[in-house]
């Protein structure tokens, strides 16, 4: 009998044990769903009371509760969807997303580092020690932004095309990333010299590492993801601050210029990273359709373009790196190379090739965009 549980505390562990459970529950069942389990659990004290030949114990009640299982494991077996943060058919992905944000997160926090040290504004232990702090809050905020990312994904009915419809020509991608590991590396190191007389030849690892336009768009939406976060600081990485660089050389103000070109472009560049992270997720998503990256193609290039024709004609940098004609430009690149005597503007002949190859290459992304819109191929 159900009243035999010793005086009234033992049906009080009962009774406390099924309201956990039913504060844990969805209102639209909780009624039934705790009514089932009261019969299972006095079925069980029943069981247990023929078995002792006496009414059981507050102990031995809660020995018996704790067998039916905790209030929120049990609560969970009854609730509709993911029982896990992410499950295990997206946990190779989130794996993955985050190898490959953090080697991109390294990768920045090392130039950061470098530029430091060579303007000569911190000493390199000082700079070192900043950086590994900086990593390592910044990981934990990369590790979390693809966590809520997958968090969400786990929880659609639909997952996305590059998850559910994988392709063979989308593999080549994760077989770099399975080399994003510390024994990988350190079996590099171990064989030293070995390893570099029995590597690939060039061609051998390009090939084996072919991506697909669907897996080069998901690389491409953690980089520029974990780009954005650094430009707008969400990110605690080792950054460079303008104003940290301020200095003249050959006459130049270059720190009061870069402030003024970060402070002009910050909008422009904070939007051109985030339509493209967008659109890198609806390239992958869509299985990487030719037109669909060759609109891209067009749009972020002309954007591209844009943006460095600016630097050119209007930005504080254009009367430093500005040439009139293909002569003047030709003149500054020789005097890079010419040491017969100081001519100085060395890193404004610099900063002038940069800009202009840039937008050679914008241009020509463009073309190729449009190239791909005619053919419908990649």
């Amino acid at each position: 009998m159900i009243t035999g549980i010793e005086g009234e505390s033992g049906m009080d562990l009962v009774e406390r044990y099924l309201k956990a459970v039913a504060a844990q529950l969805p209102k639209a069942t909780r009624d039934d769903i705790v009514a089932e389990l009261r019969d299972e659990i006095m079925g069980r004290i029943e069981a247990l009371e023929a078995r002792l030949g006496r009414a059981p114990g507050d102990e031995e009640v809660e020995a018996l509760l704790r067998e039916v299982g905790h209030p929120l494991t049990v609560a969970a077996r009854y609730r509709s969807g993911p029982q896990s943060l992410i499950g295990p058919e997206l946990y190779p992905w989130w794996l993955f997303a985050v190898k490959t944000a953090l080697v991109v997160m390294g990768c920045v926090t090392l130039i950061g580092l470098a530029v430091r040290v060579l303007v000569g504004d911190i000493y390199l232990g000082q700079a070192i020690g900043q950086s590994f702090g900086a990593l390592f809050s910044g990981a934990v905020t990369v590790i979390g932004v693809v966590t809520l990312i997958g968090f969400v994904l786990e929880r659609q009915e639909k997952k996305p095309d590059f998850i559910a419809k994988w392709r063979v020509k989308d593999l080549g991608l994760f077989e770099l990333g399975g080399d994003l590991d510390a024994e990988t590396w350190g079996e590099r190191l171990a064989r030293g010299r070995d390893a570099a007389r029995t590597a690939k030849p060039g061609p051998a690892v390009r090939k084996s590492a072919e991506m697909s336009p669907a897996a080069k768009a998901v690389a491409s939406a953690i980089a520029w993801a974990v780009l954005l976060l650094w430009w707008t600081g969400l990110l605690p990485m080792a950054s460079i601050r303008p104003e940290d660089l301020a200095g003249s050389l050959d006459g130049v103000d270059y720190g009061r210029i870069l402030v003024q070109i970060v402070d002009a472009a910050y909008w422009p560049v904070t939007l051109f990273a985030a339509a493209r992270v967008v659109f890198d997720l609806l390239r992958a998503a869509s299985g990487g359709n030719a037109r669909l990256t060759a609109v891209g193609d067009i749009s972020f290039g002309a954007a591209a373009a844009w943006g460095l024709s600016w630097l050119w004609f209007w930005s504080p940098l254009s009367p430093v790196i500005w040439v009139g004609t293909a002569t003047d430009f030709f003149d500054r690149v020789r005097s890079l190379f010419d040491r017969t005597g100081d001519h100085g503007g060395e890193l404004a002949a610099l900063l002038m090739i940069i800009v202009v190859w840039a937008f050679v290459g914008e241009v020509w992304r463009v073309l190729r965009g449009v190239g791909r819109m005619i053919v419908g191929r990649c």
